[in-house]
């Protein structure tokens, strides 16, 4: 599904790679006909075979193919796709507020930048943040949505999705599945409502392309196909290219990282100045057993802590082939301090401790990968 989903009918178009269609504007038959095909799309349609485009903020094929990779990865009936994580994010907390709920449960801990859009009420929405046991005490009659990530951003805390989703009682629940992929995690299946990606990491793979990207049931992709259209959040066709041929090779990736994934987090729990390694694939990290069966495995995403904060602050800094940067899910491991960076903004009462850092393991040696955290640990000790 990974290699074939969203490139049906290429034969048909005489061509074997996905086309790129760049047009910004298209052709419209009648002013009529124009005029019903803009209409159709600005309020949340599908487009339809035969019909004009009109304009590619409002749809483009290329940007369409991808989000069929994306629903069918996650066993979704559609997917939309947006220009980043956080585009996607903000059109579901825009749709929420225009469905006359204004209120959100978010369960800790969460990606820093969806803490602080949600914490900041910038766009109309209040919260309650919760733990995963507090989410029924924490609704009220005007509560839209509860948000939760799992694996979690970045404390690789898991949630059982389906256990949460109970205790929402009809409220719709939106799990952010950037961490695990829908190669080892698919919350549909356990009765969420929708899922976010930040495309940006796995699905594309390569540091090289950004994008959003929302699977859910029709009653919810129109809306935030409206919202899409009517705030220009739409992702573009070049990065849509570039995302949907990291679906591709997506399980191949997420499987072998993962295996190395095993063998950097054995090494870390090992050494003397780690004080803690947080990763799925330790027991003592699995509490209720949700790897083997909400994931099929614990993914390629840990952390760890060392003694003090000040040891934390420099060892990403001492990395030789490691990257010290943001982000995660590509070709190459990186690592970085989230306190100072993706959740700096986060209250200090939620903030991650300054001793754990986060690490992304890539797709090089996992002997290597161990020897160049090794030197940085030890170097700065």
């Amino acid at each position: 599904m990974a290699v074939h989903a969203g490139r049906d009918g290429l034969t048909e178009q005489g061509v074997h790679a996905v086309p790129i269609d760049l047009s910004t504007t298209a052709p419209l038959p009648s002013v009529h006909d124009g005029g019903q095909a803009y209409e159709h799309m600005a309020t949340g349609g599908i487009h339809v075979e035969g019909q004009s485009t009109v304009y590619q903020r409002l749809w483009n094929p290329t940007v369409a193919r991808f989000e069929q990779g994306v629903a069918v990865l996650e066993d979704a009936p559609e997917a939309v796709a947006f220009a980043t994580g956080m585009a996607a994010l903000s059109a579901v907390l825009l749709a929420i507020v225009a469905g006359g709920k204004k209120h959100v449960v978010a369960v800790r801990p969460l990606y820093g930048g969806t803490d602080h859009v949600l914490a900041s009420g910038i766009l109309g929405t209040e919260v309650t943040f919760a733990a995963a046991d507090g989410v029924r005490a924490a609704l009220r009659p005007d509560t839209g949505l509860v948000i939760v990530e799992t694996p979690a951003n970045p404390s690789l805390e898991l949630v059982d999705i389906a256990r949460l989703v109970a205790a929402a009682d009809g409220v719709p629940v939106l799990v952010d599945n950037t961490f695990a992929s829908p190669v080892l995690q698919q919350p549909l299946r356990h009765g969420a409502a929708m899922v976010l990606h930040s495309a940006t990491k796995f699905l594309g793979g390569h540091g090289d392309a950004m994008g959003g990207v929302i699977a859910a049931a029709p009653d919810w992709t129109t809306r935030l196909r409206q919202i899409r259209a009517v705030t220009g959040g739409i992702l573009t066709p070049w990065p849509a290219y570039l995302l949907h041929r990291g679906l591709a090779t997506l399980p191949v990736r997420v499987r072998a990282q993962q295996d190395s994934a095993h063998k950097v987090a054995a090494a870390l729990a090992e050494h003397q100045l780690v004080t803690a390694v947080r990763y799925p694939g330790l027991p003592e990290c699995d509490p209720l057993g949700l790897v083997g069966s909400q994931m099929s495995g614990p993914g390629s995403l840990m952390a760890f802590e060392v003694s003090t904060a000040e040891h934390a602050e420099r060892i990403p800094s001492a990395v030789r082939m490691i990257t010290h940067a943001v982000s995660l899910g590509g070709i190459d491991t990186l690592i970085q301090h989230p306190a100072g960076l993706t959740h700096r903004p986060v209250s200090v009462d939620a903030k991650p401790h300054a001793r754990l850092l986060r690490l992304s393991v890539g797709l090089e040696g996992s002997a290597d990968i161990v020897a160049d955290l090794m030197q940085a640990i030890e170097s700065t000790r």
